[in-house]
């Protein structure tokens, strides 16, 4: 996965992100400390079957460096 933690993230490669950021360019580049405030505070509105195995692994890793393992939801 080219965007990791630490790095930009391109809504466009995430359905579920994409979703969230429906206000947004979706091809736009954000801040993975970003994104992760944004699942974080939207998880409600993530359909979480949709999910794809490449999506959830990206949750994870957010989870792990910005939530110390840990999403408030």
């Amino acid at each position: 996965m080219a965007q990791r933690c630490g790095h930009q993230i391109v809504p466009a490669d995430f359905p579920e992100l994409r979703t969230l950021v429906w206000n947004r360019d979706p091809l736009r580049a954000i801040d993975a400390d970003e994104v992760f405030a944004l699942y974080e505070r939207n998880w409600r509105f993530v359909d979480r079957d949709r999910l794809s195995d490449k999506e959830a692994m990206l949750i994870r890793e957010l989870t792990d460096t910005f939530g110390h393992g840990r999403m408030l939801v």
